[in-house]
């Protein structure tokens, strides 16, 4: 892994003063104009010593008053040196715009759309700019800063056109006539809020093209407005599988930019808590793709633990899906006395679970005649179109943000990162069951390594004094009216945070100002990148192989539209 500044001194003595090089704590952060990007850019993917072949995320952000108002954020990353890079753009408030990196990355071609929509920056040479979360209708740019939060635009129903770009996809055979189908976003196997439109020769898909944001929640224009702490709620309305995971990548994000210390037992419990819940995700991945493709017994078996697992989440806190626990600095509240003992005895309960489907499933020749080939992302493939987490695992790059840079004492534990090579479907099924006995590993040490003490720091400039003491000292009062009133103070600045999420990396964009609310939040879903690719995983393939390929993604539209 390259250092921070290696690589400053790498790309500064290649471009020389075509580049600026930020004093960034975080990341190695260089600011490009848009007339040299593409080729900066390029230098960043080809030259060995740098090789970052994996784009995380592109977004904007708005800042008013400043000469050149708008700024373009991309985030990159080095599967081969495991290092990490920002490359920053600034943009006039009159027609900003820059080129495209899709013909370097073909993974940002989501992320620049979404830029587009949000923020109003144009991406020369995009093949399909057009809003992606918004509706056609939808006026202004909903993330700029003069931009109303409250401010509404009516969906006007109008006629329903198929894309452009599936009328012209796929090779059509002489003497056969196709078809459009529609597929959601009202349908069971879309699972309520994704469209997919796919042009079929018989049952051959052709053509197809997804269109997302039908549960888009605003969640960052919300977290504007609001303080960093009343930001927890809205994180759990992510990936709503694994609501836990998204508490604890927002808190890290913060409580590094702070530099506030967590304690010891609170970190444990975040470990245990944050591995029963990726557990809980890849089994409603594996269940609901099993009932999708005709296998329901599994579903049950399934579901079972994961009801165990929400009746320990909801004694630690009193809820069950949105847990709201976490808090900037450790958690909310210490888990219950009986915590141990009930969490041992899913470490007992858990297994047979995985080995009743493992044994009805894993062999099963209906099951691997429906998954075994479908959907194939070679390792090449998944990099470029941005996979993460389960999915890039099952191509072949053991990528596992746990290991390569590890936090809240991952690196303590003795544990592996299962990957496949094949990465079809069969293999994400097989990389998802098997990650769910690592998790019970690093369960199991973590219980065994729980030591006693607080659950939230003792800073009270990130967290509230203890109510006797408020109730009788002045200082302590002081502090709880401060962070009732005004909020965590994070100093001003950027940073990026990250943690494995269940569909794998989820990262944290925060840019702050100095006072109590964010200035810009930008989420990197892990599921983003990946439905993106779905049409060329799709091409070819079957409606019914579409649906399996589909559930192997495990699109969480919550995480996707946010």
């Amino acid at each position: 892994m390259a250092t921070r500044e290696a690589i400053l001194e790498k790309i500064q003595g290649r471009f020389a003063d075509r580049v600026t090089a930020q004093d960034n704590k975080d990341l190695a952060t260089i600011l490009v104009t848009p007339e040299n990007l593409v080729e900066v850019a390029r230098y960043f993917r080809d030259e060995p010593e740098l090789a970052c072949d994996l784009l995380l995320d592109l977004c904007g952000v708005d800042y008013p008053g400043r000469s050149l108002r708008f700024e373009t954020v991309t985030h990159l990353y080095s599967t081969k040196k495991n290092h990490r890079v920002r490359v920053k753009v600034r943009l006039p408030e009159e027609n900003p715009h820059q080129p495209t990196l899709s013909q370097i990355w073909p993974a940002v071609d989501w992320f620049e759309r979404e830029c587009f929509d949000l923020m109003g920056i144009r991406f020369d040479g995009h093949r399909n700019l057009k809003r992606i979360l918004c509706h056609d209708g939808f006026q202004g740019h909903a993330l700029r800063k003069d931009y109303d939060a409250g401010q509404r635009w009516q969906c006007v129903p109008g006629n329903i056109q198929v894309p452009e770009q599936i009328l012209g996809q796929g090779e059509i055979r002489d003497h056969f006539e196709t078809q459009v189908l529609n597929l959601g976003p009202s349908h069971p196997a879309t699972h309520g809020t994704l469209r997919i439109v796919v042009r079929l020769d018989g049952e051959i898909i052709v053509g197809s093209e997804c269109e997302i944001g039908y549960l888009h929640r605003c969640f960052e224009k919300m977290s504007e407005a609001h303080f960093y702490n009343q930001v927890i709620p809205y994180t759990d309305r992510l990936n709503y599988c694994s609501p836990m995971l998204n508490g604890i990548g927002y808190a890290r994000a913060v409580e590094e930019m702070i530099g506030a210390d967590v304690p010891l037992r609170a970190r444990r419990i975040r470990v245990i808590l944050g591995e029963l819940s990726r557990i809980m995700d890849h089994m409603v991945c594996i269940g609901t793709n099993l009932v999708d493709i005709g296998a329901l017994t599994n579903f049950w078996y399934f579901f079972q633990p994961r009801e165990e697992i929400y009746g320990v989440l909801e004694a630690c806190c009193g809820s069950r899906l949105t847990n709201s626990y976490v808090r900037i600095g450790g958690l909310s509240a210490d888990v219950p006395k009986n915590f141990v003992e009930e969490v041992r005895k899913l470490l007992v309960s858990i297994p047979k679970h995985i080995d009743d489907v493992d044994r009805l499933i894993t062999q099963n020749k209906i099951f691997k005649s429906r998954t075994v080939g479908v959907g194939k992302a070679t390792a090449e493939q998944a990099v470029a179109w941005g996979f993460t987490g389960p999915c890039l695992r099952a191509s072949g790059v053991p990528f596992d943000v746990r290991k390569a840079s590890p936090y809240d004492g991952y690196d303590q534990f003795d544990w592996d990162v299962p990957y496949a090579t094949d990465g079809d479907t069969y293999s994400r099924y097989l990389v998802r069951m098997e990650e769910m006995r690592q998790s019970l590993k690093i369960i199991k040490q973590a219980l065994g390594d729980l030591p006693p003490g607080p659950v939230i720091t003792g800073d009270w400039r990130v967290a509230l004094p203890p109510k006797e003491r408020v109730y009788n000292e002045m200082e302590p009062l002081i502090w709880h009216f401060k962070l009732i009133y005004e909020g965590i103070k994070v100093p001003a600045g950027e940073h990026y945070s990250m943690s494995e999420g269940g569909n794998g990396e989820l990262g944290f964009y925060i840019v702050s100002d100095g006072s109590g609310h964010p200035h810009r939040i930008k989420v990197r879903p892990p599921c983003f990148p990946l439905f993106q690719a779905f049409p060329a995983l799709a091409n070819g393939a079957m409606v019914s192989d579409a649906i399996a390929i589909l559930g192997s993604l495990n699109i969480i539209a919550g995480e996707l539209d946010r």
